[in-house]
């Protein structure tokens, strides 16, 4: 209670309660989305030395300036083929999907970026299809489906404008008869049907009609790690389930192979607005002691790898595995493109922030 009539304190707690206001935040939710230099303005300079931050490159670690939200696609071949696909060149695209052949994780990363590309210019992909090809058919459709979302924007859904909700759902809906029509054309193949699990999303399934093409999923792979992501998604809170369903298919998913337990990760980050614990809970702390050594191991090549390494840093933070979390950053380097990072909408800060906090809890170097 003294703390209260200490003047220095109050003045700091005012100035930090107007901060948040001004953002229409709590106190809580302000805090968190400083970094520690940010949050030591906030405390009365005569009650403790402010702390200095680490220098990261002591460990190893590139400095704050290099750091990026940039695209990075660490598979060298999905990169040139992406690259000259931009330059107007769909041959080397091509090329790759017909060799990655029944690689169902590599393809699904593959035709992704190369959907993304299209998205933006379909250009060499009209001429790609002109030859008939189910693996042009495959980037088209996930190529739509990158369109659709494009003109929604990562905007929160009261931020849509009508205009922008109205071309989504029309990009959508031929988004799904173009992915149909793949998987007519590659009946073993799941990119397709996973595709399809993002429509479904968009175009808002209800459960069972959802089921029905996860099922399609699936019986073509049991372990497709795009495939799971795009669940996950459906069955938050914030889509069309709930966080209990939410966790029960990531748990289920963990169990499978320990490439899917990355997903109980996503999971936790999927829940933070509502439930901070949720990174610190013992089901986080198994699906870590899972995913780290997959990382080290089999998944270090994996499509998933940067991914998974960024959620991990994270988690590994929150829960005092400091050292284990520099290890992740060092490999992820300058690259700040996560979902986990953009969140917030300011990934660069939230990586760097991260960085710090792993950084000042690690073992001096």
């Amino acid at each position: 209670m003294l703390s209260l009539f200490n003047s220095k304190r109050r003045k700091a707690a005012v100035a930090l309660v107007k901060a948040a206001r001004a953002r229409g935040m709590s106190v809580e939710d302000y805090a968190k989305t400083l970094s520690p230099a940010e949050l030591a303005q906030y405390v009365p300079q005569d009650d403790k030395p402010k702390a200095e931050m680490p220098d990261v490159t002591l460990w190893g670690l590139p400095p704050d300036k290099d750091v990026t939200a940039a695209k990075f696609i660490a598979d060298a071949r999905v990169a040139e083929a992406v690259a000259a696909y931009r330059a107007g060149d769909w041959q080397p695209g091509a090329a790759l999907l017909a060799d990655l052949g029944a690689d169902w994780d590599r393809r699904a990363f593959a035709v992704q970026q190369l959907g993304d590309a299209a998205a933006d210019d379909d250009g060499p992909l009209k001429t790609w299809q002109a030859s008939g090809t189910a693996d042009a058919a495959a980037v088209h459709a996930q190529g739509l489906v990158a369109l659709a979302w494009q003109i929604r924007s990562g905007l929160t859904p009261e931020h849509v404008s009508g205009e922008q909700w109205a071309g989504f759902f029309r990009v959508l809906e031929e988004a799904e008869a173009a992915t149909r029509a793949a998987a007519e054309a590659a009946p073993a193949d799941p990119t397709p049907w996973s595709t399809l699990l993002t429509v479904a999303r968009g175009r808002q399934y209800d459960n069972d009609a959802f089921r029905a093409v996860w099922a399609e999923l699936v019986a073509r792979d049991p372990l497709h790690r795009q495939g799971h992501e795009q669940a996950l998604q459906y069955w938050c809170a914030k889509w069309f389930g709930s966080h209990e369903q939410m966790f029960a298919f990531a748990d289920e998913a963990a169990a499978k192979t320990p490439k899917l337990a990355g997903l109980v990760l996503v999971a936790a980050h999927e829940a933070e607005a509502k439930d901070v614990e949720a990174w610190k809970s013992d089901r986080t702390k198994r699906a870590l002691d899972v995913v780290v050594p997959w990382l080290a191991g089999e998944g270090r090549d994996h499509p998933a790898n940067l991914r998974d390494r960024a959620y991990a840093a994270k988690a590994l933070v929150v829960n005092g595995r400091c050292d284990e979390a520099v290890e992740q950053f060092k490999v992820l380097g300058e690259h700040a493109d996560a979902l986990v990072w953009a969140y917030g909408g300011k990934p660069v800060f939230e990586f760097v922030k991260t960085r710090y906090l792993a950084c000042h809890g690690a073992t001096r170097p």
